[in-house]
């Protein structure tokens, strides 16, 4: 009877032990678990730790809830300019509800990388190059709010999009490239006429301050002749005293008729001297070259003849 006994229980034990076998379930704390029972869900989602279900009859499915880091392929599009780009991206999404993200989708990793690579196109479309370069975080932001938008239906949350890379033709890369350079090149000559005309402005101040103070200007010379010397080279250099240039300048224009002086005309060069030949041949009349006869005297041939006299009537 004891033997019996002790062999039923160990039976019930062995039941009991490989009934909880079967029955225990671990779920891992960024983890969630969704039991089906008889294909039926079960409104209540099982937390992390130890929980049990019945065997055969009950099915349970984890679901991860920590921030998936997901890789948007590079999708090739036309911007709102006509410009050929290449563009891609990462989305990190997260599922916020384990049993929507098992009943509504099929696959929720699938649906959002598709929903993804379509929103990133769409987004190529709407932009201008400048915007895809320059404007990035607007477009992150819009491209997140479409994606959002089916995403909450499936139990998922759209934690971030970052446009990764844009990739452009390499006529589009020179043309860019000169452009920089034109601008930059611009910005510099602009730089260099402002440091001239201010420059100009302190020379100007500096040349009123030295006419006021002759002997600054002699100062002056003597400080560039210091900076000369300290050079250590060969050069030389002879100051000149510049007031007395100036009494020589003075002394020109005060001498009387120094003004006809500088602009005396210069004696003309002589002329070679033409030599005439003559022709010596006579040349008939009306030939080319021909003299005309000379008229006669009037003493010697007399009254000029009528060629047509009338004849006269009378006594």
């Amino acid at each position: 009877m004891v033997e019996e006994l002790l062999t039923a229980a160990a039976g019930v034990g062995t039941a009991v032990v490989v009934y909880v076998g079967a029955a225990a379930r671990v779920v891992k704390q960024y983890e969630r678990g969704v039991v089906f029972r008889f294909g039926r869900l079960l409104p209540q989602v099982r937390g992390p730790g130890f929980t049990m279900i019945v065997p055969v009859i009950d099915r349970l499915h984890k679901v991860n809830l920590q921030i998936v880091t997901m890789p948007v392929p590079a999708q090739e599009g036309i911007t709102r300019d006509n410009v050929t780009v290449r563009v891609d991206a990462v989305v990190y999404f997260k599922v916020v509800d384990a049993a929507e993200a098992l009943v509504r989708v099929e696959d929720y990793r699938f649906a959002v990388s598709q929903m993804a690579q379509t929103s990133l196109r769409s987004i190529i479309g709407k932009s201008d190059l400048d915007d895809l370069l320059s404007n990035r975080e607007k477009l992150n932001q819009g491209l997140e709010l479409m994606l959002d938008s089916p995403a909450i239906g499936w139990g998922v949350q759209i934690d971030r999009v970052e446009i990764k890379d844009v990739s452009l033709p390499e006529t589009m890369k020179r043309s860019m490239a000169r452009q920089a350079e034109a601008d930059r090149e611009r910005r510099a000559r602009v730089i260099n006429a402002d440091a001239e005309l201010q420059a100009s402005k302190k020379l100007a101040e500096a040349a009123g301050v030295m006419s006021d103070q002759p002997a600054a200007l002699q100062l002056r010379l003597l400080q560039t002749v210091v900076a000369v010397a300290a050079e250590k080279n060969s050069t030389l250099v002879l100051p000149f005293p510049v007031e007395l240039l100036r009494f020589l300048e003075r002394a020109a224009q005060n001498q009387p008729g120094a003004a006809d002086h500088g602009h005396m005309a210069r004696p003309e060069a002589p002329r070679a001297p033409t030599e005439r030949f003559e022709d010596p041949l006579p040349r008939l009349p009306g030939e080319p070259g021909a003299s005309l006869p000379e008229p006669l005297d009037d003493t010697l041939t007399g009254p000029p003849v009528d060629p047509d006299p009338e004849p006269r009537l009378g006594p």
